[in-house]
């Protein structure tokens, strides 16, 4: 069959079948997948119920059934960023409920019952304890005035109460009993520490009270990022980055042993709970995901000599693994494949996809597919980024035209970008706009000394790196140097707002709920971040001269080319008034900005309209600044200042 030539037209204008409806009509979230007694469990975030978070059970008779109908939510808000927001074990099933942050009982044929009291307490990462018929979890109490308070605590399952376990750290996470019952292992770290710079590992022995015995630090006193503890028989497995990269480590009671040793990470920055690496199976082996060079790869790794063996698996960005016996559940996604729940036999290394997160059709010849690109960038050093060239077998630029470059900025900072499939990165490849998405220094997924090279430099390395990359594709002739945007959010939001204040790269550019001026965030931030300041910016003293120099809002007038705001306003991470006051700044200097608000949002967009609207606002925006008319009937936007 014969194919119709590509049509000539410019880029930007191309005609696609991926729109801002059909993204959000076809698109859900997947978290935390898990297994138990044979179930399968995971939670669906669903645009079309106003970002409703749903825990959905498939039995093994392969019934799909929703364990929390509306209104619950299962959600936690521990950290803000929450995670770990449910736990399946012994036939049993409980989560926490976004709107009043209690724990409840749930199952199939049987409605959410509430276990904890209301009150200002918030529940995660629940633990199991069967033979004292308790969960033990991490709780953040707000009762008090100043900071919340962090800990372990136990909660009776026949009456709710809580009673403390471990406290006087500042954060806990990921508490694990041993199979028999006998010991808790824990994590903790304390100010002005993230869970990705220094944790503590800690065991204790449990009496028949469920009291602590004869506490005892096993990993931590030295810097490192110790993650994921996890028992098998009387071992405790956890992962650490003591050697540059995360790697995967055995303590047997008496010392602790190094398994693996591969210049690649078993781990990613726990933003949330309950993330998991790594499972460990029935067999003396663990299966785990190693990500390098911006991609993952699913591993068998022998847990007698720590040798590790690639699986053969079409997927480049793995996470969430959870093992039961010779069963793993896992989410998994590819450049063409969509993030999925994902049900591998560990015995012959067959699976089956459970859920997709993307339910359209898609023609693989309008997918872009990512190049993973190193580039020079500032102070002698290396960046790293995905390139998504525009692609659409349909079309091709006119003449000697080349393409604009989006350059994306993730957030984070300590995060990274992702190869699986995004069809908001391919909304725009497939109209003919190419995308860079920068894994500037700090990011994830190229050892410890990268992700702290940010350390005392943001708003300066990351900055230089967005930029270098968007030049390093125009003097390569891939890009139009004159038609660079450049977008991000939160973190990337602050990214996005220093490049367009410090340089002059772009044409035009996106800040979804940035920050602009650093000293009003991290005076009113959350206590997770709340002194994260100390780690990016490198005060040493210097806290008023830092703040004044790599605030945005306070060089305003350096900006010189269009931006347009997005913003929640329920945001508690980054407020809103982080981006009205930059708004304001641009409106008075007579810069051309634009301001969309969304009632009901918090940090990052849940519901399907406000997503939909956002991305047909930013194509929109950027359409009448490049002067190119867009495929598509989109909503008209108002943009102040504009002739």
């Amino acid at each position: 069959m014969n194919q119709s030539p590509p049509i000539e037209a410019p880029f930007g204008s191309w005609a696609s079948s991926i729109t801002a409806d059909r993204i959000v009509s076809g698109s859900i979230r997947l978290v935390q997948p898990s297994l138990s007694q044979g179930c399968c469990y995971w939670i669906e975030s669903r645009p079309q119920e106003n970002g409703r978070s749903v825990l959905v059970c498939l039995d093994p008779n392969g019934q799909t059934i929703d364990l929390t109908p509306a209104p619950f939510n299962a959600r936690s808000t521990v950290h803000e960023y929450g995670g770990g927001a449910y736990l399946a074990s012994a036939g049993n099933c409980w989560f926490v409920n976004f709107d009043d942050q209690r724990i409840y009982a749930t199952g199939i044929g049987s409605a959410p019952r509430a276990i904890t009291a209301a009150g200002e307490k918030r529940f995660a990462d629940l633990c199991h304890d069967a033979a004292r018929n308790r969960l033990i979890a991490v709780c953040e109490d707000h009762s008090g005035t100043g900071e919340a308070v962090n800990s372990l605590v136990s909660v009776d399952l026949r009456d709710g109460t809580t009673r403390d376990i471990v406290s006087g750290c500042d954060f806990y996470s990921s508490p694990r009993l041993s199979p028999d019952g006998r010991k808790l292992a824990w994590l903790c770290w304390n100010h002005p520490h993230l869970p990705w710079d220094q944790t503590e590992l800690w065991v204790a022995e449990l009496d028949e009270h469920g009291q602590l015995r004869h506490p005892r630090q096993i990993g931590g006193d030295k810097p490192a990022s110790l993650l994921q503890p996890e028992w098998r028989e009387s071992d405790l497995y956890f992962v650490s980055d003591a050697g540059n990269w995360w790697n995967l480590y055995r303590w047997d009671g008496e010392q602790v042993r190094q398994l693996t040793d591969e210049h690649a990470e078993l781990g990613q920055p726990h933003w949330m709970f309950a993330m998991r690496s790594y499972g460990l199976c029935q067999l003396p082996l663990a299966v785990g995901s190693f990500v390098a060079d911006g991609r993952s790869r699913l591993y068998r790794i022998s847990l007698e000599d720590g040798s590790a063996q690639p699986v053969l698996f079409p997927y480049s960005h793995i996470e969430q693994i959870h093992v039961e016996r010779d069963r793993a559940l896992l989410l998994a996604g590819a450049p063409d494949r969509p993030m999925a729940v994902i049900d591998f036999d560990l015995r012959n290394d067959t699976w089956r996809v459970l859920r997709e997160a993307e339910s359209l059709e898609l023609d693989a010849s309008m997918l872009a597919v990512p190049q993973a690109i190193e580039y020079p960038t500032s102070n002698g050093e290396s960046a790293h980024a995905l390139y998504y060239p525009a692609s659409n077998a349909g079309y091709r630029g006119s003449g000697s035209e080349k393409e604009p470059l989006l350059v994306k900025c993730h957030g984070g900072p300590t995060a990274a970008s992702s190869p699986a499939l995004d069809l908001r990165t391919q909304y725009w490849t497939s109209r003919g706009i190419g995308v860079l998405d920068v894994n500037y220094r700090g990011s994830t997924g190229y050892g410890r000394e990268y992700r702290h090279s940010l350390y005392g430099r943001w708003g300066k390395a990351d900055v230089d790196d967005a930029v270098f990359g968007a030049r390093h594709l125009a003097d390569e002739g891939i890009a139009d140097n004159d038609r660079m945007m450049i977008r991000g959010g939160s973190a990337g939001g602050y990214t996005v707002l220093c490049a367009l204040t410090f340089h002059d790269a772009f044409r035009a550019g996106a800040s979804y709920y940035g920050i602009g001026d650093l000293e009003s965030m991290f005076a009113h931030t959350h206590k997770f971040e709340s002194h994260y300041d100390h780690q990016l910016l490198g005060l040493n003293g210097n806290r008023e001269q830092i703040f004044e120099e790599r605030s945005p809002s306070r060089h305003a007038e350096k900006i010189s080319c269009p931006v347009i705001f997005f913003q929640g306003l329920e945001d508690k991470v980054v407020p809103p008034g982080q981006s009205e006051h930059m708004v304001e700044i641009l409106r008075k200097r007579g810069i051309p900005v634009a301001y969309l608000a969304f009632a009901g949002e918090a940090h990052g967009f849940r519901q399907a309209e406000n997503i939909r609207r956002a991305l047909e606002a930013e194509l929109a925006f950027y359409a009448r600044i490049l002067r190119f008319e867009p495929y598509g009937d989109l909503a008209s936007i108002q943009i102040e200042n504009l002739d």
